[in-house]
């Protein structure tokens, strides 16, 4: 018996017309590609490209830092004797930086030992704090100065340098570096307020008029995460100057207390 017998011919179905790429499909496929570009290019920005960014701010803040080291250090200033018999160092004010200029640097040792971020005049987007780091604010004290040494930054994109200001504990130090030496801040407390709030940047935070030749620092950045409805705001209050020809302070050679426990 032949195979022909066994399995009758197929029989050849007609093919139908092909379909035609319309507008509207071509469209939806151009239209589909571009938002699957453009979630790549979010998820690069805030997770990716943040952390990229992140660790190449702080390389260059430990390459300035490194310059500073190695350069002659300043002559110390007199050193000042108080009620208890007790000396320190008055602090040397820097001068205000103008716009996109280097003040400074930033170290917090609870953000961890590589933190080192840099402090530049003005809070422009543009010019300062999306490309270049931590802002100061015009009108701002500078470091040791009585009053407020008032600086903003981002908390999510281009490096996110306050990223975790809520994470800080009582007494965490701030530390501000410049080619003087060391501005020693003590953290106190978080608020968070609406961006209209601009007493958080007086020389006594929130009390208008108020004098109490206290010398503040004050971090403001957005809040939530991912959102411009508020803002995080935190205080702290100055405790030391430590000359550069003393070399660093404990607060930044002494590891940080460990977090607090959680209530129950």
């Amino acid at each position: 018996m032949t195979a022909s017998a066994v399995h009758p011919a197929r029989r050849s179905r007609p093919r139908g017309p092909r379909s035609r790429a319309t507008f509207a499909s071509v469209l939806g496929e151009l239209l589909l590609t571009a938002g699957v570009v453009v979630l790549l290019f979010v998820a690069w920005q805030m997770w990716i490209g943040d952390i990229i960014i992140d660790a190449q701010k702080n390389d260059e803040g430990a390459a300035i830092a490194r310059e500073w080291a190695d350069a002659p250090a300043p002559e110390p200033p007199p050193l000042v004797e108080t009620g208890d018999g007790t000396t320190h160092y008055e602090p040397v004010i820097p001068q205000a930086p103008a716009e996109t200029e280097q003040l400074g640097l930033m170290r917090v040792p609870r953000f961890g030992t590589d933190y080192v971020k840099g402090i530049y005049g003005g809070t422009s987007r543009a010019r300062t704090l999306d490309h270049l780091g931590i802002g100061v604010y015009d009108g701002s004290k500078m470091p040791g100065e009585i009053g407020n040494f008032s600086l903003a930054g981002h908390r999510t994109t281009w490096g996110k340098p306050f990223n975790q200001l809520d994470k800080l504990q009582l007494n965490d130090a701030i530390v501000v570096e410049t080619p003087d030496g060391w501005y020693t801040y003590r953290f106190r407390n978080l608020e968070y307020v609406t961006p209209s709030r601009t007493e958080v940047l007086l020389d006594v935070p929130q009390m208008p008029g108020a004098v109490t030749g206290e010398r503040y620092i004050t971090l403001t950045a957005c809040s939530p995460l991912y959102s411009l409805a508020e803002r995080i705001i935190a205080y702290g209050v100055f405790e030391s100057f430590q000359p550069r020809a003393e070399g660093p302070p404990t607060a930044l050679t002494d590891p940080p207390p460990p977090p607090a426990a959680p209530s129950v």
